[in-house]
């Protein structure tokens, strides 16, 4: 039996819990793992809310919170290619296995191993937050020099955005509230403070002609007064907000599998999707790191550190 966090039924906070589990067996395509570390994403307490298309495994009450996990493979599934008992790998329970968990499956074709020289702490990281900055940047295709706003800077995935924008030679301006100034500024972006001026005037002063390219990851009312700073709709990529498409905008495209962990992962080992990790709670602790980001306020990155 392993201990777990998660949730008895749909709902908000209250509905979390801790339970014992007997460690899942892998089913076809998917690998067993011990969990060392996990990220902690959004789309956590978003699951845990109410049910998502697909993502939620079909699998009974109670269910496991979490999306992504670094850890050692404990035994493989049928039909799984490419990765071994013994295994160092990072990637994402896309069955519904859930990852605040001493155990749990990962998906094998959205499993990659841990490259030598990368933390498992840094790699937990990789799955949500640093391929969606890969995804993002390569579907905008911005040459160096080219400006780009980056809408919701302070999160684990605006940090990792701006931070690969700033290594392609972008010029990038991130907006946020007074808190996430520091980290925002760290990774080499402008910073406009949304609770102390107007943004669309305070970005507009920095960017006369308009930017290049928007990357949004805060939705409704503040999608709506950035995105006509772009100089072509189509250049604003919402990475939470569908209704970007009504502005004329683009949805991200999201790219899951193994090769984009690997060159995210390499990416990371270059220093040019750095995460910025601003708190490692213990399992224990799961309930305050999950409030964390619910909340809203937190900057940067947060991981549960398992073993």
């Amino acid at each position: 039996m392993g201990k777990a966090w998660g949730f008895g039924r749909h709902g908000g906070p209250e509905v979390q819990e801790f339970f014992d589990r007997p460690d899942p067996a892998p089913g076809r395509g998917e690998v067993l793992i011990r969990v060392d570390v996990a990220g902690v994403n959004p789309l956590d307490h978003l699951l845990r809310s109410g049910p998502v298309d697909g993502l939620d495994g079909g699998r009974p009450f109670p269910r496991v919170l979490g999306m992504e996990a670094a850890g050692t493979v404990l035994a493989l599934g049928e039909d799984v290619n490419g990765l071994e008992v013994g295994d160092a790998v990072f990637g994402f329970a896309l069955t519904g296995g859930g990852t605040y968990a001493e155990t749990t499956v990962l998906s094998a074709p959205h499993t990659a191993r841990i490259p030598e020289g990368l933390s498992a702490t840094v790699a937990a990281t990789l799955p949500v937050a640093g391929t969606t900055a890969v995804d993002v940047l390569d579907q905008l295709g911005l040459p160096a020099g080219a400006t780009v706003l980056v809408n919701g800077v302070g999160g684990g995935v605006g940090l990792a955005v701006a931070r690969l924008a700033v290594g392609r030679g972008l010029r990038v301006i991130g907006t946020g509230s007074t808190a996430k100034r520091e980290h925002a500024e760290a990774v080499g972006a402008r910073f406009v403070d949304y609770t102390a001026e107007d943004v669309a005037a305070a970005a507009r002063a920095l960017v006369p002609d308009g930017f290049d390219g928007i990357v949004d990851l805060a939705g409704g009312s503040s999608l709506r007064t950035v995105a006509p700073l772009a100089r072509d709709p189509r250049n604003v990529i919402a990475v939470g907000d569908m209704s970007v498409l009504d502005l004329g905008g683009r949805f991200v495209e999201r790219r899951v599998d193994r090769e984009n962990l690997e060159r995210s992962a390499r990416l990371a080992l270059d220093g040019l999707l750095a995460p910025v990790i601003t708190a490692v709670h213990p399992l224990s602790d799961a309930p305050a790191a999950l409030a964390a980001v619910e909340n809203g306020h937190a900057s940067g990155k947060i991981v549960i550190r398992v073993a």
